[in-house]
């Protein structure tokens, strides 16, 4: 009896989670593809659907052959698309190594402290997060632009004659993301070292190894799976980012989700906006399967 309903239980831990992944993640993506696959036209909704829920299953396989992969033909013809997607890239990838490089000194001070100061080192690590996002992505306008607070600061110590161009660039694009994504990374490689036996820097120190080949040999080899974490918990979402490049962004900014924006509410081109989103996942899963086996290799070794 105990047996069966411990049995029960863990079949009731198992099905809450799995049911939301399927009920907020794999039926809006189904719903997507679905999309994605059908053929634009001047309509409401504007698009003419390949599959209907009233049609059955035998009219579903005769609907199978009539795919219309005209979007995701359409990306590969479209430079928008590819100088979107290139555009992302380049600058999630600028921001998580900006991040990394702020981040890692953080999470290394907040682990080498006093543990009854960690607690409260934490919370202003995450502070940020107690505020609207929006707000904060604003804040970075007031600060950024050409009369804002960092300019009259730099002119009024004389560091600078005339105000620089900051606002409505890429380089405000990768601030606002490093800002709103940093603790993000700063957790993972927090915990990383937190779990590290300190016996192993003692002994590197007794084998006569000194504090920056401690460092190099010892911590961050042992940190890399937090490292690895923060990166993608933080390149995943930069790539697909909309509100950052929209409000700090200038109209040279480009950025997938900015495109697939445009199309979904000014062209009403849904088809095309749902292949580039589903091309999108297919780009940030690799990743995702690479870290999931690096970790399961790394738990068997």
């Amino acid at each position: 009896m105990r047996r069966g309903a411990l049995s029960g239980g863990r079949l009731w831990a198992l099905l809450v989670p799995y049911g939301w992944l399927a009920l907020f993640f794999l039926a809006p993506l189904a719903l997507v593809a679905k999309i994605s696959l059908s053929k634009s036209i001047i309509a409401q909704p504007p698009y003419e659907p390949v599959f209907n829920l009233s049609d059955g299953v035998g009219a579903w396989l005769e609907q199978a052959q009539k795919f219309a992969l005209t979007a995701y033909r359409g990306l590969g013809d479209d430079p928008l698309y590819l100088e979107s997607y290139l555009s992302s890239l380049a600058i999630a990838g600028v921001s998580t190594a900006l991040a990394l490089v702020i981040a890692y000194p953080l999470a290394l001070a907040i682990a080498r402290s006093d543990p009854r100061r960690r607690s409260m080192l934490i919370a202003l690590a995450v502070a940020p997060f107690w505020t609207s996002f929006l707000i904060r992505v604003y804040a970075w306008i007031a600060i950024l632009k050409d009369e804002g607070f960092l300019n009259l600061a730099l002119m009024k110590i004389g560091l600078i004659d005339t105000p620089l161009t900051i606002y409505a660039t890429n380089v405000a694009v990768v601030i606002g993301i490093v800002y709103s994504y940093l603790p993000f990374v700063v957790l993972p490689i927090y915990n990383s070292l937190e779990k590290q036996d300190a016996s192993l820097r003692e002994a590197a120190a007794d084998l006569g190894a000194g504090p920056l080949a401690t460092f190099w040999k010892v911590t961050l080899p042992l940190s890399l799976p937090g490292v690895i974490a923060g990166a993608l918990l933080m390149f995943i979402p930069a790539v697909g980012e909309f509100v950052i490049p929209d409000l700090l962004g200038g109209s040279d900014t480009i950025m997938i989700g900015r495109t697939m924006w445009n199309d979904f509410f000014e062209n009403r081109d849904w088809p095309a906006a749902s292949a580039g989103a589903i091309v999108l996942l297919a780009l940030l899963v690799g990743p995702i399967v690479w870290f999931e086996r690096r970790q399961s290799k790394g738990q068997g070794a």
